[in-house]
């Protein structure tokens, strides 16, 4: 009698560890079923981002594969005067004068050998002007910060490091935004900042780590293991909040993006706002590392 219920006993455990095999199988089907409906609107809903990012990075490409200052300079300075205008709209500045500057700027720029130098210079004209004229308006030098700075490290980056550190600067970059985007859609939870409220705690983690890893191989054509991942590392960090500061801006000014001239990406600084944060770290890391 005892075996009996013994026997019976056992056939309902194995039918309930059954049905809790099957149940936790209809949880990983329907997991896997449910990720690949995100990644298919992923690419679905921002078609149009995809096909105005291949282009870019098309243009980019052939730029790097002709490898000379000249084009380099005026693909650089096509951009910089865009990112220019579309600073001045976010600081709300009016001064059609101020485009003469960044103009001029630029031209000096192709003539002189340490381009980064010249941040400082436009510094010490504009504490100088303040000085002068007692209404000068402070703002103006806001657009001469940024996105100009940025735009000069740069030039000094592929003068004095080559164009391989354009790609890796590239490569860094792409895979933090990228990495950041899918991670946070995929299994984002926690908020990063107010500032940028989509933007996920662990969405910004997973971008760092694969940029890190990518930007390390790319480091490897020229440094040490030590250098590649301390490079790639910071400079995946300071292309997070390079991004985070155009969210900060555009909420300030109240706007969506900083312009439209890209489809699907809003203006150019939306497109390049990781990079400006990225290259001067990066300009400064293969410096000290070096």
């Amino acid at each position: 009698m005892s075996s009996i219920v013994t026997m019976r006993l056992s056939l309902l455990q194995n039918k309930g560890l059954k049905q809790e095999v099957n149940h936790d199988c209809v949880i990983i089907i329907f997991t896997i079923k449910h990720k690949a409906i995100i990644m298919k609107h992923l690419f679905t809903d921002y078609q149009e981002r995809w096909i105005t990012g291949i282009a870019l990075l098309a243009i980019v490409f052939i730029i790097g594969w002709i490898d000379n200052f000249l084009i380099m300079w005026i693909f650089l300075g096509l951009v910089y005067i865009f990112a220019f205008y579309e600073a001045m709209q976010l600081f709300k500045i009016t001064a059609p004068s101020a485009y003469v500057w960044a103009l001029l700027l630029w031209i000096v720029v192709y003539f002189y050998p340490s381009p980064d130098d010249l941040f400082f210079l436009i510094a010490i004209i504009f504490a100088s002007l303040l000085a002068y004229f007692h209404n000068f308006d402070k703002r103006l030098l806001l657009p001469f910060l940024y996105p100009t700075s940025g735009i000069l490290f740069f030039l000094m980056l592929y003068a004095d490091f080559g164009i391989w550190a354009m790609v890796w600067l590239l490569v860094t970059v792409t895979l933090a935004d990228t990495g950041a985007f899918f991670v946070g859609k995929m299994i984002g939870r926690t908020k990063f900042s107010d500032t940028s409220p989509n933007k996920t705690l662990e969405g910004v983690i997973g971008g760092i780590l694969l940029a890190t890893i990518g930007g390390t191989f790319l480091g490897l054509y020229g440094y040490n293991l030590f250098v590649a991942i301390g490079v790639s590392f910071l400079t995946a960090v300071a292309a997070i909040f390079g991004d985070l500061f155009e969210s900060y801006l555009k909420r300030e000014a109240g706007v969506k993006d900083s312009g439209n001239l890209l489809p699907g990406h809003g203006g150019i600084l939306d497109r390049i706002d990781g990079y400006l944060f990225g290259v001067v770290m990066m300009v400064i890391a293969l410096r000290a590392f070096s």
